[in-house]
């Protein structure tokens, strides 16, 4: 491509296009962006024609790599008979089969699947789920929720209620749904004491809340905070002691994630609802699920007026079902989760050695992350990570920061030759801002 196309487009990107989580003034005066052309494996192509390793799976959604060709066909087999039909009173073979084979693979005790968009969307569900069964079976008054200081669980209003960062919340308080927000877990260290005040305020408040909602041992835009499986233990007692439903949002924890299939495994334990979404499909389609017991299944059985009613154009669509499928059948035939061991442990391995640099506060991992936290301003809004992301784009690396935490969440197959390479650019970016 030509410089003056690729002035082109960032040029029509800079009139048209309103970008996520960016400040768009600084971003149209000041920032060069890279321009996709194509992705293949864990790599994204420029229209010059340079790759970056994609560190973080492009938002955490590209589990398998990009464009895996077993997926690819699947997507392609499924556009030649059908791309969408909608669940309104009808089914099709590709929502029913992958529903069946979700309640196979998913914890204990959840069997019935409800399709939405994506995660945003899969948290919101569980949220109307539990704020209705509650309505319809004899406990009107429990309207309010449980979730983590730091917590983010998605975009709707809805979700945005739920989440524990300021800089996502602040704008829109006064039009939430009541939360309250228990202390993080996430410094191993008071992991006990977050437990007991977890105890405490649901004791306090259990006869108005209709659900706990946690992101299992992961709180991952808040800077991939890690806590110990013993709280997700000690949150499903306490839900069961005061008899409130446990949601777990394994958008991004799940699909091998954490190392195990659903970061739930780690705890032995299920919850009463998971919402899945991200590497559910890969990252070929927006598609989310949210699978739920049998006793909230049936708190909607009976008079037509105690159905759910709450749905999505595209929810469980052909193309998205049969993408879903493929990607299971990937995880289990190709063993996506042994391969991951070796590759967990050498993420674990480099981020113990950066953790000796002096500009380094902290780090952590857990199965395919690793987070370093940059000594000086920390929160979301800090810029210390953005210079290693400027550091790590000239190596061929797209490491995209939060605020101060430096991390990676790679795709769950990477090659273990690309891998050493994305940790050697991590390492030498890391070094060069100190």
């Amino acid at each position: 491509m030509s410089d003056g196309e690729r002035e082109h487009i960032v040029a029509l990107d800079k009139e048209c296009v309103w970008h996520p989580y960016t400040a768009m003034d600084d971003y149209r005066k000041r920032t060069d962006p890279i321009v996709v052309a194509r992705a293949e494996g864990v790599r994204i192509f420029d229209v010059d024609g340079r790759s970056y390793i994609d560190a973080n799976a492009s938002w955490w959604t590209s589990t398998l790599g990009h464009n895996h060709p077993r997926v690819v066909e699947a997507l392609k087999r499924q556009a030649d008979r059908m791309c969408h039909a909608a669940l309104a009173g009808i089914t099709h073979a590709p929502a029913a089969e992958l529903a069946a084979r979700l309640a196979q693979a998913a914890p204990d005790g959840l069997d019935h699947v409800f399709f939405s968009d994506n995660g945003s969307t899969a948290v919101e569900v569980a949220m109307k789920q539990t704020l209705q069964y509650w309505q319809q079976n004899e406990r009107p008054d429990r309207r309010a929720f449980v979730s983590l200081e730091g917590a983010f669980h998605g975009e709707t209003l809805g979700c945005t209620a739920l989440g524990g960062i300021d800089a996502f919340r602040k704008p829109f308080e006064g039009c939430l749904v009541k939360t309250y927000h228990a202390p993080s877990p996430g410094n191993p260290a008071d992991a006990g004491t977050a437990a007991a005040a977890l105890e405490e305020l649901v004791a306090a408040h259990a006869d108005e809340i209709a659900a706990v909602v946690l992101e299992p041992m992961v709180q991952g835009a808040s800077g991939m905070r890690i806590y110990d499986a013993d709280y997700l233990r000690e949150a499903r007692r306490i839900c069961d002691e005061h008899d409130t439903f446990l949601v777990f949002d394994e958008v991004f924890t799940g699909y091998g994630r954490t190392g195990t299939m659903w970061a739930a495994d780690h705890a032995g334990i299920s919850p009463d609802v998971l919402c899945m979404a991200k590497g559910f499909v890969g990252g070929t389609l927006p598609m989310g699920a949210t699978i739920s017991s049998a006793r909230i299944f049936e708190g909607f059985l009976g008079e037509s007026d105690r159905a759910f009613y709450y749905g999505h154009t595209f929810c469980g669509n052909p193309l998205g079902a049969a993408v879903a499928l493929e990607v299971l059948r990937v995880f289990e035939e190709e063993r996506v989760l042994e391969g991951a061991k070796g590759k967990a442990e050498k993420i674990e391995r480099t981020f113990r050695e950066l953790s000796r640099l002096p500009h380094v506060a902290g780090v952590r991992t857990l199965g395919m992350i690793g987070a370093l936290d940059l000594a000086g301003d920390a929160g979301y809004l800090a810029d210390g990570g953005w210079r290693v992301y400027e550091e790590a784009k000239k190596r061929g690396a797209y490491l995209r920061p939060l605020g101060n935490v430096v991390y990676v969440t790679p795709s769950v197959n990477v090659p273990d030759a690309e891998l050493e390479e994305l940790l050697d650019i991590l390492g030498e970016s890391v070094r060069a801002v100190g």
